[in-house]
């Protein structure tokens, strides 16, 4: 097969020439080559040299007039970006691993060398970039075929490659995920045989891979196959203790792990918003801690909300994510996921409308969207109630918030004004006035303006003894 007219782009034709003028070979190798075949967008090209890798893209760079060249001599490696394009080069080498460790020792070597190391067949395919071969494609392990078929094998064996470096289970089940693929039997068997190998992984580069296979088209794909391989088990439990259905009585409750997946695979429909995805994977993570049988009612999870918010925190930091806005952003989601739920089976009050767009703020469409996500059921029918319903409240939503501008509202009185209107120093009485005025706007006693809450204010005081 040749792909010469595939490698139109610049870049190839300045890696050939230099290649020439040097008397050396290079190639275009992995992920950029599964995807052009694939048809799928990639900007990351990587150029394997049978020489001096850093020196290539040094002579290419200039050639290319491209100034900021970054240099990684202790692995060889040398990158920059020409077009919106990440370029990198290296040297062809072969690698030898120790045990506890997926740093490999590396030493120079052949193109068959450098495909030898590859995690899977897929990705070791490479085109030549030389004159008197330019676009040849160089497949030693039938990796088209494995594309064609929709298989992610290894190019050796699978125990010796996911022994070597660990990380590759993951992302054996990442591409399995992002591409639809499904992973060879023998290579399948070896995950589950080295699954404590992934204690070497850092827990940052597990948590990429797991945010890959989260941000995929269907990511339940991935994560059943990390919950069947065992991989789950070693970095996330708590989402493992999702998983199974306790029967007392003859009553029993939904499988949560499924059911997760579900509204994960839900949501991930209408967008590919990472932390809105996180929060679908949350939003019942505390279900199995919260967990309760009575005879009456059979079986409940109450405060499982609040509770799956404050464990988000600790899931977070020990998965290395980000402990800013955009945690808190996911501990809000599943606090208030069960708040539109509530409207829905009882009477939309505007009261209750208001508090709702007050505590969620500007991610209240967020909020709905997850909500929307939650309603899972093999019965259509009921699905398509609840959905009618919901549309109902984001009616009341849009309505409530044109007429009183809740959302993300302050008290129209300050403390400040409160203070200096009574003669007040910083105390509890202040707190308890502006408290009480944000209360009756949202109570709908009062009106969010200004001229309303400083009446209110004066009644308030006059009930605490205030002149």
């Amino acid at each position: 097969m040749n792909l010469k007219t595939h490698l139109s782009h610049t870049i190839f034709s300045t890696v050939s020439e230099v290649s020439k003028s040097k008397g050396i070979s290079s190639f275009v190798i992995g992920g950029f080559v599964r995807d052009l075949i694939l048809k799928r967008p990639s900007n990351d090209i990587d150029i394997v040299v049978l020489g001096d890798g850093l020196e290539m893209a040094e002579l290419v760079a200039k050639k290319l007039g491209v100034r900021n060249v970054a240099y990684y001599k202790n692995y060889g490696t040398a990158a920059f970006t020409y077009n919106d394009l990440e370029i990198e080069f290296v040297g062809a080498r072969k690698e030898s691993y120790q045990t506890e460790s997926r740093k490999p020792i590396v030493e120079n070597g052949r193109l068959q060398d450098d495909q030898n190391r590859r995690d899977f067949t897929i990705n070791a395919l490479a085109i030549s970039l030389n004159t008197s071969s330019f676009g040849e494609l160089l497949d030693p392990f039938n990796g088209i075929d494995d594309l064609k078929n929709k298989i992610i094998r290894t190019p050796l064996d699978p125990d010796q490659t996911y022994s070597d470096d660990p990380l590759r289970m993951l992302r054996a089940i990442r591409f399995a995920s992002q591409l639809n693929f499904r992973i060879e039997k023998n290579s399948f068997e070896s995950i589950t045989n080295n699954v404590k190998r992934l204690r070497i992984i850092s827990q940052e580069r597990i948590t990429t891979e797991l945010n890959k296979i989260i941000a995929s088209k269907v990511p339940s794909k991935g994560f059943k196959l990390l919950f069947d391989s065992k991989l789950l088990h070693e970095f996330f439990p708590e989402m493992v203790d999702l998983h199974g259905v306790e029967i007392i009585n003859n009553m029993g409750h939904k499988d949560n792990f499924y059911h997760t997946l579900e509204v994960l695979d839900n949501i991930s429909e209408n967008t590919d918003d990472l932390w809105l995805r996180w929060a679908a994977i949350m939003h019942d993570i505390a279900k199995p801690r919260t967990k309760r049988f009575t005879p009456k009612i059979g079986w409940s999870f109450h405060g499982h909300e609040d509770v799956g918010a404050r464990m988000t925190a600790g899931i977070f930091k020990r998965m290395k994510l980000p402990l800013d806005h955009k945690m808190k952003y996911v501990q809000k989601l599943v606090r208030l996921h069960l708040r539109p739920i509530a409207l829905v089976n009882g009477n939309v009050t505007d009261t209750a409308i208001r508090r709702l767009l007050f505590e969620a703020g500007d991610d209240v469409d967020d909020l709905m969207t997850l909500c929307n996500a939650d309603i899972t059921s093999k019965n259509e029918f009921k699905v398509q109630k609840f959905r009618k319903n919901f549309q109902k409240v984001r009616t009341k939503l849009k309505e409530v918030e044109e007429k009183d501008n809740i959302r993300n509202f302050q008290p129209p009185i300050s403390g400040e004004e409160i203070m200096s209107t009574f003669k007040l120093e910083p105390c509890k009485t202040v707190g308890i006035i502006k408290n009480e005025i944000k209360e009756a706007i949202l109570d709908g006693k009062i009106r969010n303006n200004y001229d309303e809450a400083y009446t209110y204010m004066f009644e308030q005081a006059k009930i605490l003894g205030i002149e």
